[in-house]
């Protein structure tokens, strides 16, 4: 299935962020730190398992609990 990863980094800075745009940024920004550029990953991309593995621990460090 293309586009679970750009999902699942979409639920992590909508779940931290609560919708503050500002958080958002920063939720974004702490995830290109860690190896996840955003704005990599359309709904079209393909699903890396790598990529899927990185951005659950990435979640879990952040406290969020992805569907």
């Amino acid at each position: 299935m293309a586009g679970k990863i750009h999902k699942m980094i979409r639920e992590i800075i909508e779940k931290k962020a609560k919708g503050n745009r500002i958080l958002m940024n920063t939720v974004e920004t702490k995830l290109i730190l860690k190896g996840i550029n955003p704005e990599k990953y359309s709904p079209s991309s393909p699903d890396d398992p790598v990529i899927l593995e990185k951005v659950k621990i990435v979640a879990k460090e952040f406290g969020i609990n992805l569907i």
